[in-house]
């Protein structure tokens, strides 16, 4: 089974390795998924909503909201957006019925980066 909870942030970026408008300051409203894949424990469930919304709020969200991602990342594009989300909290993640299965990342309503453990 496969869970998932939606997150989302406001933060600006720009991409200085990119030539195009991207390059210059701007900011989006980014919308977050993260995916466990699973089996219900004891209790019915894969993981508990309520711990998988405050892991990824003290771990991402509280750093990424109302930031400036360049201060995070050297090259804030969605795609390594997903990357270091994946990788931040693929430890923490992780019981003994479930894991990380993948991160998908929105910087637009219509424009998103997925990325699964097979991606890395």
């Amino acid at each position: 089974m496969l869970l998932k909870k939606e997150f989302a942030f406001d933060a600006a970026h720009n991409l200085v390795r990119y030539h195009g408008k991207c390059e210059r300051l701007h900011g989006h409203t980014y919308r977050m998924s993260v995916t466990l894949k699973g089996t219900p424990d004891a209790e019915g469930m894969i993981a508990d909503f309520t711990e998988v919304k405050k892991t990824v709020e003290d771990e991402i969200i509280s750093k990424f909201d109302h930031s400036y991602l360049n201060d995070i990342l050297e090259q804030p594009s969605s795609e390594n957006v997903a990357r270091f989300v994946f990788e931040r909290l693929d430890p923490l993640l992780r019981g003994p019925n479930y894991e990380l299965h993948e991160v998908q990342v929105w910087e637009s309503p219509n424009s998103s980066v997925t990325l699964g453990r097979e991606d890395l």
